[in-house]
């Protein structure tokens, strides 16, 4: 795999640290700022808005530019939003100041991923895009955990301060690895919107805000789940965290394999066993092991379905991919925003730390739904155009036998 891949997976180490340690570091925020954990919940949320708002907005004022240049913006960007975050006052300047940082998130994946697929040969651009979305995964074996375990000892601050360094080593090493990748025949806003005529498109990002939900209606709310329900100390979750980034790392892998082999099949499969894993924690969060283990299948399937939802919206938005890949960033994003608030809607109800991944099982296979009913129709042939009877030319009635 060229190298350039590895300077995009530095940038999205950085994205996944910032996303994710959020989520391990609620108790510590809530308890910073003075607010209820499921309110400190909406930093993911803001976050999620930015990234849902930022996606089509950045995307088309980047429309037509090098792809080099805008990848080294949109991570310089990311790189100031955290440290807007890390001096932060008071909690509705820091949700101010995550929104801000999630704006450039899926316009940089988004260009990312179709810089990733220019890199390769044709039969491999779904590993491609997992390598660059590997930065992710990574991220979540050692930035969240790490990232968690400094917060705890240090301050969130702290964290979001690493981040910024990492942000900025990574847009430093986009500018010397990533080559200049030469500019689409056709380029432009009104060029990229042709590819939203797609309906097979749009039945994409339905299946990723549905079911992706589902992965984040639970993860949201891990650290407490953890602590309350399974009884791990504060300190021991980062040991899981650890284990969610392991099973996020082989699913990104196995993902991006098996999409490039049956890439329909992929991701209805992962769905299914998404939602599966997400209901069996309801049960087995009430042991320590059992929820370790659960949780790694969790992670497992959630990303298998990311290299090739990534993958299938490339295609089919094949001669305008660039704003198409940007917005399934966004729709991951709002799955984000609306798992954390479905999640949190069943906590602030009363039904329990593990109500969350009962939510979250719910979103997955309803994302399962869709992502088969894609399939069907995408298998079905297309209706015969109507053939009009052919008119009898005067020459040719001229030559008619009589009756």
């Amino acid at each position: 795999m060229p190298l350039a891949l590895f300077a995009l997976a530095v940038t999205a180490f950085a994205i996944g640290t910032t996303e994710f340690a959020a989520m391990g570091l609620l108790p510590q925020v809530a308890d910073s700022l003075h607010v209820s954990i499921p309110q400190a919940g909406w930093l993911i949320s803001a976050y999620a808005l930015g990234v849902v708002v930022g996606a089509p907005l950045l995307t088309a004022l980047a429309a037509g530019r090098p792809r080099k240049a805008v990848l080294v913006a949109l991570a310089g960007l990311f790189a100031t939003g955290n440290l807007l975050c890390a001096l932060a006052p008071d909690f509705w300047t820091l949700a101010a100041a995550r929104l801000i940082t999630g704006l450039p998130h899926g316009a940089f994946f988004g260009a990312g991923a179709v810089a990733a697929a220019e890199l390769v040969a044709p039969d491999r651009r779904a590993r491609a895009v997992a390598v660059m979305f590997s930065g992710l995964t990574v991220a979540n074996i050692v930035g969240v955990p790490a990232a968690t375990l400094l917060g705890q000892h240090l301050g969130w601050r702290a964290t979001m301060l690493v981040v910024v360094l990492i942000a900025a080593a990574g847009t430093l090493a986009i500018a010397r690895l990533v080559p200049v990748l030469p500019s689409p025949a056709q380029s432009g806003l009104r060029h990229e919107l042709r590819a939203f005529r797609s309906g097979q498109l749009w039945l994409a990002l339905a299946t990723v805000v549905l079911g992706c939900g589902g992965l984040f209606a639970c993860y949201s709310y891990i650290s407490p789940l953890l602590t309350e329900v399974s009884g791990y100390a504060s300190g021991s979750v980062t040991l899981v965290l650890a284990l969610f980034g392991v099973g996020m790392t082989i699913g990104n892998v196995l993902g991006g394999f098996a999409a490039d082999r049956a890439l329909r099949p992929t991701v209805c499969a992962a769905f299914v066993l998404l939602s599966a894993a997400l209901a069996l924690l309801a049960v087995t969060a009430h042991a320590r092991w059992s929820a370790a283990v659960t949780v790694v299948l969790i992670g497992l399937f959630g990303f298998a379905i990311v290299p090739a939802v990534q993958t299938l919206v490339m295609q089919k938005a094949r001669s305008a991919p660039t704003l198409a890949s940007a917005t399934v960033q966004g729709a991951f994003n709002l799955a984000n925003a609306q798992g954390a608030y479905f999640g949190g809607l069943a906590l602030d109800a009363g039904f329990g730390w593990t109500s969350p991944t009962l939510v979250g099982s719910g979103l997955a296979a309803s994302g399962a739904v869709v992502a088969v009913l894609a399939w069907a129709a995408d298998r079905r042939p297309p209706a015969p155009a109507p053939v009009e009877p052919a008119a009898v030319e005067p020459a040719d009635a001229a030559l008619a036998p009589a009756p």
